[in-house]
């Protein structure tokens, strides 16, 4: 399974009042997106930031009141490496606090720029070089806007960003909107939130998503906005596929809906004959309830998922997460024994843990199994928030569709066409780790640099 970079959320309220309650509650419906570590960031006069490393219910045990007009959040995933609590977000700084959601490939070249300026790092996360920078503009006299402009010219990847800078809240987007930050309001309230679940648990009426190369600055309640560099989108389709809650909205998009549509053309491009239509839980539902209609072959939940264990992409290690799906998921025997089962899931990154999934469907006493996936190969590295860094870890790269079956142990596989993927979900997406084609000449050389030598990115970025 994969990894994402984070969930966040900024809340801005005419009047002072509990705004930690409000963070917390908002947190908690973002934890999907990262389950290692937390933060909450608010103004008072000054930044006053709690982060720790674990769940929102665990590190913010104790009940706090804060009252403040402001304040910004952030979850965080489980890193490859260790994580210390100088990596956890918010990042503040004097003046200013970030948490950002994505990740920056350039983080070693910004970071080498900042310590010439005389900036020392205190950990490794990414969101610490774009804190510095937005520093580094204001102390020079600049304006928040100014500091915001040479981010999108010179950072490279994918970062929706939420910030407190001298008092004021700050919202801004990579010029690519690769990675997703919607926004709502209500009576004079805003809240800024990678899902739009995070708006509906609130209270707060969607209105919309922050535009590519977009800032937003709220003072005083007043709201200010400003395209600062256009670029044609290209957003993350892991958020269609697999990461978001089915009942967010990402760029106008429901996610529920995408992905059921990606279950019928997953359906219309990979018949199979068989008996039962069964997701693999909880993300692939909407699509394998897609498959089913389309179809006619009838949808059962015959795949118990624990909810008490995490889920496997959280754990840091792939031999954790291998080891794992036999605790999180059980089979109900009597509705697969004898029966030829569509296994319909998301995505298939290294095949070890849909390896284990289908010898668990086949010991339940399956007759067939035929493996459908709603996103196409994945055959390149990310480097825009997924965790997929490299090229040799990617099953789909070192084997072909058949010899994919055959280590699975599936009587066929059917992955969804890329045009099937770009016509069901109908907004411009990223399709870089299904094609290899990458947003900017720099990401271009990055990515033969890594085919060179067969590893990831390097460098402050490495322990996410």
């Amino acid at each position: 399974m994969l990894t994402e970079e984070c969930g966040i959320i900024a809340i801005s309220v005419p009047e002072k009042k509990d705004i930690f309650a409000l963070l917390y509650q908002g947190l908690l419906s973002i934890q999907h997106r990262g389950q290692d570590a937390c933060g909450i960031a608010f103004y008072d006069g000054k930044i006053r930031a709690v982060t720790g490393m674990g769940l929102v219910g665990e590190v913010f045990r104790k009940k706090n009141v804060v009252e403040s007009k402001i304040g910004i959040g952030h979850t965080r995933y489980p890193t490859t490496g260790k994580c210390s609590k100088a990596d956890v977000q918010p990042t503040v700084y004097e003046n200013v606090a970030v948490a950002h959601n994505g990740h920056i490939a350039n983080c070693e070249e910004l970071r080498k720029r900042l310590e010439e300026r005389g900036y020392s790092f205190r950990g490794n996360v990414d969101s610490e070089p774009l804190c510095y920078i937005i520093h580094d503009f204001i102390k020079l006299g600049k304006s928040v806007n100014e500091a915001v402009e040479w981010i999108f010219k010179n950072v490279e990847g994918a970062y929706s960003v939420v910030a407190i800078i001298d008092g004021k809240l700050v919202v801004f987007r990579d010029p690519f909107a690769v990675r997703p930050l919607i926004y709502g309001t209500k009576k004079g309230a805003y809240i800024f939130a990678s899902e739009s679940a995070t708006l509906d648990i609130l209270g707060v009426e969607y209105a919309g998503d922050v535009g590519g190369g977009e800032i937003v600055i709220i003072e005083n309640g007043s709201i200010k906005k400003e395209r600062i560099i256009e670029k044609k989108p290209k957003h993350c389709m892991f958020e269609y596929v697999y990461f978001s809650r089915p009942d967010s909205k990402i760029d106008g998009k429901l996610v529920y809906s995408a992905r059921y549509g990606l279950g019928v053309e997953l359906a219309k491009e990979h018949p199979a004959e068989a008996d039962l239509v069964v997701p693999v839980p909880d993300s692939s539902r909407p699509a394998a309830r897609g498959f089913s209609d389309y179809s006619g072959i009838p949808y059962e939940e015959a795949l118990i998922k624990n909810r008490y264990i995490a889920r496997t992409f959280i754990m840091p290690t792939q031999e954790e997460r291998a080891g794992a799906v036999k605790a999180k998921l059980n089979p109900i025997k009597d509705l697969i024994r004898g029966k030829r089962i569509i296994l319909v899931d998301d995505s298939i990154v290294r095949g070890t843990t849909m390896r284990e999934i289908a010898k668990i469907v086949r010991a339940a006493g399956a007759e067939e199994i035929h493996l459908r996936i709603t996103c196409p190969p994945l055959k390149a590295p990310c480097f825009y928030g997924v965790d997929m860094s490299t090229y040799r870890e990617l099953i789909a790269n070192r084997m072909s569709i058949k010899e994919i079956k055959e280590f699975l142990g599936v009587e066929s596989l059917g992955y969804l066409s890329i045009e099937g993927l770009e016509k069901v979900l109908g907004v411009p997406v990223c399709t870089s780790c299904l094609d290899g084609e990458y947003n900017t000449e720099y990401m271009k050389k990055l990515a033969e640099k890594v085919k060179k030598e067969d590893g990831g990115p390097r460098g402050c970025c490495k322990s996410k």
